[in-house]
């Protein structure tokens, strides 16, 4: 990992030991179904709708830091939302992928990084998703969930 990719969008350093990342698929269950968080990344303004535009709670890894803290610590800082994650299968050595159930009444509370965000059933939100890939992960989640309820 070199020159731009060493660092994160705000000028953190981004640890070179794999996995470099995490990302944790949030979601509540309603009477309707389970919905999943989507946070608009808001650093590139209001209107951005391109690469990375709609995601999951997200980010790198620091140096040293202990996988399991980098998914907590994104999690608190990009939505303030304290919640158990747990391990999938569906990321890969380089990106880890978590999920996480909030409870209904959660109070999201958004980081600079993002600027809107919506609570949205499996196929709404994987199709806000860019690059496809993350909607990809968000509906394997949605089906290992499926299978345990």
């Amino acid at each position: 990992m070199e020159g731009d990719f060493d660092r994160t969008w705000d000028g953190l350093p981004i640890s070179k030991e794999k996995p470099h990342g995490t990302a944790v698929i949030v979601f509540k269950r309603t009477a309707d179904g389970l919905l999943y968080l989507m946070l608009h990344r808001g650093h590139q303004g209001f209107d951005y709708e391109g690469e990375w535009a709609w995601g999951s709670p997200a980010g790198a890894r620091l140096p040293e830091e202990p996988v399991e803290e980098t998914v907590m610590r994104e999690l608190i800082e990009e939505t303030g939302l304290v919640l158990p994650c747990h391990l999938t299968e569906f990321g890969n050595e380089d990106w880890y992928v978590y999920w996480a159930e909030a409870p209904l009444d959660a109070i999201v509370i958004l980081s600079e990084e993002h600027d809107r965000f919506e609570w949205l059933a499996c196929e709404e939100a994987a199709g806000k998703c860019l690059p496809d890939f993350i909607g990809t992960q968000l509906q394997q989640v949605d089906e290992l969930l499926s299978k345990n309820d």
